[in-house]
């Protein structure tokens, strides 16, 4: 009985050993998917904290960047105000020199020197007073300097320097062209004491080439307030009298389609 039995005992003995086996390999092959998904996990967050570093780097090198664009900005905006201010001071020495020579010219000529004339701030040009000899250094620097003032947009300071500039220096060669930036100066806020100063160039100044450019911003003025008629008149003016300007073809387009 006990040797029929024993090889069945044995081969259940061999099952049991293969199923512990078995077991245990599961068990490792779950221990690997373990490991393998934590370290996936690791690499995740390894991906996450990386991606969250370069963020945080490129947010701290914008902020940089707008703080030296501040900073630049801060200085330009200084630099620009000591030019403004140092340019103020030199016309206002330019014209305080001026006005002594005329007061010094006139006591040598036993003639009393009359009060300044007031400067109109809201229509056309005064007409100019007597000034003393001009063309010199003194008036091409009060020229420049409020030139600039128009270029940099002070409409306001550069229309007041040339007015200062046509009262002191009415024969100068810039004259023509301080009048037509008064004009200029109102264009956009006044377009009718722009049109009357444009109005003044052309009449004072009729062979300068300012007159050209005053008679067709007329013409401009004209047409944007819908008086066609009006403008069409400035811009055969301009045809007429300057057909060799460089305004003479822009009138010419212009006629064309105020024509249609």
């Amino acid at each position: 009985m006990s040797r029929i039995h024993a090889p069945w005992l044995l081969g259940l003995g061999l099952l049991a050993g293969c199923a512990l086996r078995g077991d245990v390999r599961k068990v490792e092959l779950q221990v690997e998917a373990l490991r393998s998904e934590l370290s996936r996990s690791d690499s995740l967050r390894r991906v996450e904290r990386d991606s969250l570093a370069r963020v945080l780097a490129s947010v701290q090198a914008t902020l940089a960047a707008e703080q030296n664009a501040l900073v630049q900005i801060r200085g330009d905006i200084r630099s620009d105000l000591q030019t403004v201010l140092q340019q103020l001071g030199s016309l206002q020495e330019v014209t305080g020199q001026s006005q002594q020579r005329l007061s010094e010219l006139r006591s040598r000529l036993g003639t009393p020197a009359p009060a300044p004339a007031p400067i109109d701030t809201t229509g056309a040009a005064p007409p100019p007073a007597a000034a003393p000899p001009t063309s010199g250094p003194g008036a091409g620097q009060m020229y420049d300097l409020t030139l600039q003032q128009y270029r940099r947009g002070s409409f306001t300071t550069a229309r007041l320097g040339f007015r200062e500039f046509l009262r002191l220096y009415p024969d100068d060669e810039h004259a023509p062209d301080a009048f037509y930036y008064i004009g200029e100066s109102f264009a956009a806020e006044n377009p009718d004491s722009a049109a009357a100063v444009y109005q003044e160039v052309v009449k004072r100044y009729p062979n300068s080439p300012r007159a050209p450019s005053a008679l067709y911003k007329l013409g401009l003025l004209a047409e944007h307030r819908g008086d066609k008629a009006a403008a069409r008149t400035f811009y055969a003016r301009v045809l007429a009298g300057y057909p060799r300007s460089d305004e003479a073809n822009l009138a010419r387009d212009k006629l064309q389609t105020l024509g249609r």
